[in-house]
């Protein structure tokens, strides 16, 4: 199965169905944010702290698997200069879309997060990176490539899953019934019997990754990052009363 080709029509799909990801901001937040007044998520429900951006204006922002009409013409509204990366033709005319209302000049790119070779060494001086890898079967290369883009000083934001919320089987979740079933790392094509992958398959819905924290955060360090900020978030699961789902990086390039 080719899985970027499949995740990238399932993302399509979401578009349609108006997945909280893929709305676009509305004129009000895009005047807001062109006079200084703006905010970001890495993850569903926290702001990044606008002291991880560093300087906006003038930017060189790389916004990585990060379509869908919200991040991208934010930081572009504030002063970046600003090329999308994404998977999800329909994600990126989401953000074409409001370039086009708006009167923003975006770069943007069709192409998968871990292939980054269209960029130059030290193109970019900030990437902005939602949570998204859980849609690739290995994080490492992303890390490596994303150091690889960044100019000297530059940043890495970047948000991910807590890999705890795998491990267990998505149809107790419904029932507020949770049992473990899963190891991490986890793979929707492996960990899954084959009726459930193709039950997936066959709803459209996305193939997903839980990768070990050693992957994600060590897989920053191994790259050359040096972690200089981290917070933790919730995602309206049911694990969010026993712990924090989602969790954010600030990454730093020497």
């Amino acid at each position: 199965m080719n899985i970027p080709n499949h995740n990238r029509d399932a993302w399509d799909r979401q578009v349609a169905r108006g997945n909280r990801w893929t709305v676009p901001v509305s004129p009000g937040v895009i005047s807001a944010a062109r006079q200084g007044h703006w905010s970001v998520v890495l993850t569903p429900q926290k702001p990044v702290p606008r002291e991880w951006f560093g300087q906006v204006v003038g930017a060189r922002v790389l916004c990585l698997a990060s379509g869908g009409g919200q991040q991208g013409p934010v930081l572009a509204a504030a002063g970046a200069t600003v090329t999308v990366l994404d998977n999800s033709p329909a994600q990126l005319a989401q953000d074409r879309n409001v370039a086009e209302r708006e009167g923003l000049k975006l770069e943007l790119h069709l192409g998968e997060m871990t292939d980054l070779s269209r960029y130059g060494d030290g193109s970019f001086d900030l990437i902005f990176h939602p949570v998204a890898n859980c849609y690739i079967p290995d994080v490492r290369p992303l890390w490596r490539e994303a150091h690889r883009v960044l100019a000297p000083g530059g940043r890495l934001l970047a948000g991910f899953a807590n890999p705890l919320i795998y491990i267990f089987d998505d149809n107790d979740a419904v029932r507020d019934e949770l049992r473990v079933r899963f190891k991490i790392p986890y793979s929707d094509p492996t960990s899954r019997s084959p009726d459930e992958l193709r039950r997936l398959v066959e709803a459209g819905e996305t193939l997903q990754f839980g990768h070990t924290l050693g992957d994600q955060i060590g897989g920053q360090l191994e790259a050359g990052f040096r972690i200089a900020g981290l917070y933790e978030d919730t995602n309206d699961s049911v694990l969010d009363e026993f712990i924090p789902t989602q969790m954010a990086t600030l990454a730093l390039k020497s």
